[in-house]
């Protein structure tokens, strides 16, 4: 089995948490299971949201990959305007390339 692997979420105030997260486990339900703050996850990773808004820090980016064209419309409706490297965190999924990942929670 593969191991966990270990991400970081840096709130707007500085604060960090982090976690060990399994693969195949979507960083939303990561961040819920984390207590992670503003990281809601209303429609359950189902795209009908954007309350599992991240950004992804910069050197990270070309990992996690674009938004998709489902994610897309809905990042123009999270509660804080998004940014070059934002994404909707249920579409993040662990994998062993994504240990270390870094993830901005907007305020």
């Amino acid at each position: 089995p593969m191991s966990a692997i270990t991400v970081t979420w840096v709130l707007h105030d500085g604060a960090q948490i982090t976690a060990a997260v399994a693969p195949g486990t979507s960083m939303m339900q990561a961040a819920i299971a984390a207590n992670v703050p503003r990281i809601l996850g209303d429609c359950g990773g189902n795209l009908a949201c954007a309350t599992c808004h991240v950004q992804v820090a910069p050197e990270w980016a070309s990992r996690t990959g674009p938004a998709t064209d489902m994610e897309d419309p809905m990042l123009d409706m999270t509660e804080v305007e998004r940014g070059p490297t934002s994404r909707l965190s249920c579409q993040i999924i662990a994998d062993p390339a994504l240990d270390g990942l870094i993830l901005h929670v907007p305020a």
